[in-house]
Formats: structure tokens, C-alpha cells, sequence
């Protein structure tokens, strides 16, 4: 394939959010080095009219109306700068039968690249790299049509398990797989068998703002008090979205057996039957979702944190965003051995029942030696989003794109 000095990111994630996002920091740290336009989400005519009566949040309805400009800059790393665009207004069609979804996505398809054209041509985009964010429906309808030097698929979950993917997703993955330059995974088990369809397939792991989290340890020695937890009471902490993955048998066992000690859930949570079975404990704090810049008072106030997956198909592919978060502010992290953590192995704790987790915290809450803390923080240095860019880039020479 031919070099290339620009990128351009289509996926199914906004740029802006309540939650750090692995696509959107990638872009930012790719920004240092090459031009980076970022595809936003791909909102549909219901998305427009539920954001304009008010009942969805976050539908950028100006901008899909074309009220003001679809196109704008915002900040990377470094002094960056990354073209963020919104899509025109798109067809609902994920929810129908194949036949009929497969003949309006060349409509949804025709719309996005004749914007996406017409964007290049404004800002000098020409032999761009590709790199598909987990979108192999509308990834194989766009190869070859903006004169690309090549396409990666950047895969970050198990797309025939996930919900928001499955229906026509497992449909298009395969094909789509075998037509691109390369994959890269997020986790080594969707490497291995994300290979089995593409050779050129690699593993880049989820990194950390670590600019960022660390400063949760800077607050800490601060003795800065967390704004919403009493200092008087330890606190294990769990960051991120609760959904399905939660292992609410044992989450409940530990808060059910460790009165003294105040478990508190910070994000969205998706899952019911979590606030029905644990929002009746009086030691569980549910905290809403918090804008990243504003997270590190916030993890500052844990004194351990917890990641409580169930053990199936679903998260063993998973490397999860919150164990370098975690880590990077020197917090001790018990998990359950939910995917392949070898990495991780003398740095957080593992355990696989209600009393093994249980008995797991109450070590954590005490595993806060200077040298344990260094070592946490060491670790989550080693896996900043900066140098997951820099093992990005080597995949770009191995597959000779660079």
C-alpha cells in the first residue's frame, strides 16, 4: 500500500461522552503524528427527532440539520488538533430483517461517502488511512471508495456477543475481515480469533490517560477529601458502566459481609437488578456519571477498587480501560479472572468466588505499601495511550502502510 499522512476514524462511539473512550483517546494521540479526522456517531432520523423533542440527550440536532457546521476541531495531545465531522442524517436500519437492511445501507452508505468526500476535498485529505472502529457493516460498503491507502479494522469487542452489534454485525465481520489490510484487537483472545480470518491481525490493549489518573494519586497525598465519601469509612470502588457483566452474586456477597466498609458505583448503570438487589444496603453509594476531567477527586476518596465480571464468552475478550485508570492513582484492584490478565499478574488480585473476592478486598484495603503503590503506578505508565500510539504506528510499518 501506498504512504500515507492522514487517518481518518469512522466508529460507533461519539467524540464527546460521559466516559474515556479508547477510539476517541487513540485519535488524539495519533493527532501528534499524523492528520486525524475523526467520523462521529452515526445518528438516524429517529435519533434527530427524539433529540428534538427532548426525550434522547446528546443528539447534536444543529449540526445534523446542518444549522451550523458539521465540521470542527478540537483539542488532541501534545498541541494537536483532530477534524471532528457529523454525519448527515442517517436511515434506521439496524433493527430490520437482512434483505431489506442490506438495501438501505447502500443509502445510508451513499450519503456518508459523498459527505466524507466532500470533507476530504475542504481539508486536504488525499490517500488517507482507514481505520474502522468496530463498524464492519458500514466499513464493507466504504473500501475503495475514498481513494484510501488502506484499511484496519480496529476491533474492540466480540461483535456476534455484543448486543448493539450482533444482528447484522456477525453477518459482515468475516468478509470484511478478509478484505482489509489488517485487524488490530484490544485483547489477546479476540487476536486469537480474529486471526483465524485475517493473518495481519495484531494486539494493541486498552490504554490510560495517564495524565490524567495519576492525578487521583497526587490528590491522595494531598489528603485531599473526595467530595462525595466519608473519609471515616473505607471505600472499594467500581468506575465505569454496570451493566450485564457485573457479577452481582458476588458484588452483594461483599456488601452483604463487609458492613463496615461502603461500596460505591460510579457511572451509568444499565443493568436493573443492580440497584434493586444492592440499593437497599445502606453501605452502597451510587455516584452518576462524572465528565473524565472531573473523575480524580473522585477515585481519590477509594481507598480499593474492583472489577466483578462474570466469567463468560462475552468477557473473556474483554481487556478493560478501568485497570490502568485504577492503577494509574495507586489503587489496589481486585478482579475476578474474568479474561486473559496476565499482565496484571503481582499487581492487582484475582478471585472466582463470593468469599475468595470478599476475603480479596480486605487484603486490598491494607496493600498500600510505597512499593505496591509504585508498582501500580509504574504499570499503568507502561500502558498509556501514548505508547498503545507508538505500537499503532509499528503495526502501520509491518503492513507497510507508513
Amino acid at each position: 500500500m501506498p504512504p500515507f499522512d492522514s487517518i481518518i476514524c469512522v466508529g460507533q462511539t461519539t467524540w464527546e461522552g460521559d466516559f474515556q473512550k479508547a477510539v476517541v483517546q487513540l485519535m488524539c494521540e495519533l493527532s501528534v503524528r499524523r492528520r486525524v479526522l475523526y467520523v462521529d456517531y452515526q445518528h438516524t432520523a429517529k435519533d434527530l427527532i427524539m433529540g428534538a423533542l427532548g426525550r434522547q440527550k446528546n443528539v447534536p440536532v444543529r449540526s445534523m440539520l446542518r444549522l451550523e457546521n458539521p465540521l470542527t476541531t478540537r483539542q488532541g495531545k501534545e498541541g494537536s488538533t483532530v477534524h471532528v465531522w457529523q454525519p448527515p442524517v442517517m436511515l434506521p436500519i439496524n433493527f430490520l430483517p437482512p434483505a431489506l437492511h442490506d438495501k438501505l445501507l447502500r443509502v445510508n452508505a451513499g450519503r456518508l461517502i459523498a459527505g466524507l468526500r466532500r470533507v476530504m476535498h475542504e481539508i486536504d485529505f488525499k490517500n488517507p488511512l482507514i481505520i474502522n472502529g468496530m463498524h464492519p457493516v458500514l466499513g464493507l460498503a466504504m473500501l475503495g471508495k475514498l481513494n484510501e491507502a488502506g484499511t484496519i479494522y480496529y476491533c474492540f469487542d466480540e461483535i456476534t456477543i455484543a448486543k448493539w452489534m450482533s444482528k447484522h454485525g456477525g453477518r459482515f465481520e468475516p468478509e470484511y475481515m478478509k478484505r482489509v489490510n489488517g485487524v488490530i484487537t484490544t485483547s489477546e483472545a479476540l487476536r486469537q480469533s480474529k486471526a483465524i480470518s485475517q493473518p495481519n491481525t495484531f494486539c494493541v490493549k486498552n490504554g490510560v490517560d495517564f495524565p490524567l489518573f495519576s492525578q487521583v494519586r497526587q490528590l491522595i497525598e494531598q489528603k485531599a477529601p473526595s467530595p462525595l465519601s466519608d473519609p471515616k469509612r473505607p471505600v472499594v470502588g467500581y468506575l465505569g458502566t454496570a451493566d450485564d457483566r457485573v457479577n452481582i452474586d458476588i458484588v452483594e456477597h461483599c456488601v452483604r459481609t463487609m458492613p463496615d466498609v461502603t461500596f460505591q458505583f460510579i457511572g451509568e448503570i444499565k443493568e436493573p437488578a443492580i440497584t434493586q438487589r444492592l440499593g437497599t444496603f445502606p453501605n452502597v453509594l451510587f455516584t452518576p456519571p462524572h465528565q473524565p476531567a472531573n473523575l480524580p477527586p473522585l477515585l481519590a476518596g477509594l481507598s480499593a477498587t474492583m472489577i466483578p465480571f462474570v466469567c463468560n464468552a462475552h468477557t473473556y475478550t474483554i481487556y478493560p480501560l478501568k485497570i490502568n485508570e485504577y492503577l494509574a492513582g495507586g489503587l489496589p484492584v481486585v478482579s475476578t479472572p474474568f479474561s486473559i490478565l496476565n499482565d496484571f499478574a503481582g499487581i492487582i488480585e484475582l478471585a472466582d468466588t463470593p468469599d475468595a473476592f470478599a476475603d480479596a478486598l480486605r487484603h486490598a484495603l491494607t496493600d498500600n505499601a510505597p512499593d505496591r503503590i509504585q508498582a501500580r503506578v509504574d504499570m499503568a505508565r507502561a500502558n498509556s495511550w501514548a505508547h498503545r500510539a507508538d505500537e499503532f504506528e509499528a503495526i502501520f510499518e509491518k503492513l507497510a502502510v507508513a
